[in-house]
């Protein structure tokens, strides 16, 4: 979409509905509260939407807002509990490459799930979304050296769940 066209609110839906829920699903991790926060960002659009002056710029600020929604909601709720991330770093058991082979998109999904959700997000977003690392700097509006760190934070995180949920490899003596 160039920077002087516009959608009607319906063809907006049309065009990225699926792409914001998969985003507000990987990030909530449960159906109910990403169709809430998908309608939600919807909402926003609707009030706030005739503010954005480059249509191009529609996307990023569809999933910018959802997240900032997300985080919102998270704040109030205060279910985000604070880890020492860089102890379980250190934790994260190899991965036998036949576990590898046994992984299919939904335990990928369950697992990300399980991150927290400062690594859910850019992981999410890059994976699923198929954003660059400085869309996703701006989507969250972080800088982009934080979203590289994130990722790479982000994938060992990822990794050591994957491989408890299926099976660690048995430790050497």
């Amino acid at each position: 979409m160039t920077g002087n066209e516009t959608l009607n609110f319906k063809q907006l839906v049309d065009v990225h509905y699926t792409s914001l829920y998969r985003f507000a699903y990987s990030l909530a991790g449960n159906e109910h509260e990403a169709g809430d926060l998908t309608q939600h960002t919807y909402f926003i659009y609707a009030n706030k939407g005739s503010t954005i002056r480059d249509t191009s710029k529609i996307k990023s600020w569809l999933f910018t807002t959802l997240y900032r929604e997300f985080l919102r909601l998270r704040r109030l709720d205060k279910r985000v509990q604070a880890q020492d991330h860089e102890m379980l770093e250190t934790l994260t058991p190899p991965v036998a490459s036949d576990v590898v082979a046994t992984l299919d998109g939904a335990s990928a999904v369950a697992a990300l799930g399980q991150l927290d959700e400062s690594y859910r997000a850019p992981l999410a977003l890059f994976y699923l979304q198929d954003l660059s690392y400085k869309e996703i700097a701006e989507t969250l509006d972080i800088p982009l050296g934080t979203v590289m760190s994130r990722l790479a934070r982000g994938k060992a995180h990822l990794k050591k769940v994957l491989a408890e949920r299926v099976r660690p490899l048995p430790s050497t003596p």
